[in-house]
């Protein structure tokens, strides 16, 4: 079974179910049976939404933390705990369990990707 289109609500093809799924509806894609001769649309919809925070890093994963122009105080506390500055990032990086010692958790970038 292949499939030809994956289409985004509110694309030609996406009406009909958009009216009947609304705001839930993630894609409508249109998969092909050659063997069979048949074409089957599927539909993607989100049934539940909660809260999900992502475990926390090992503590010796280098984090990056963000640190704003006149913040002397905070950024000697990070030199001082091992943190190096990044310069093509514009932040800091530093051991996941210092930035936690230090209390920056509220100040960590997530890492690209």
């Amino acid at each position: 079974m292949s499939i030809r289109a994956t289409l985004r609500p509110g694309q030609r093809g996406t009406k009909q179910w958009q009216a009947i799924y609304g705001d839930k509806l993630v894609c409508v894609r249109y998969r092909y049976d050659a063997g069979r001769w048949r074409r089957f649309t599927t539909v993607e919809v989100i049934v539940a939404d909660a809260l999900w925070l992502p475990s926390p890093p090992r503590p010796e994963t280098m984090v990056g933390v963000k640190v704003e122009w006149g913040e002397v105080d905070v950024a000697r506390a990070i030199k001082a705990a091992g943190g190096r500055w990044d310069s093509s990032l514009r932040l800091w990086k530093l051991r996941y369990d210092q930035a936690l010692a230090l209390d920056l958790l509220a100040r960590l970038v997530p890492p690209e990707g």
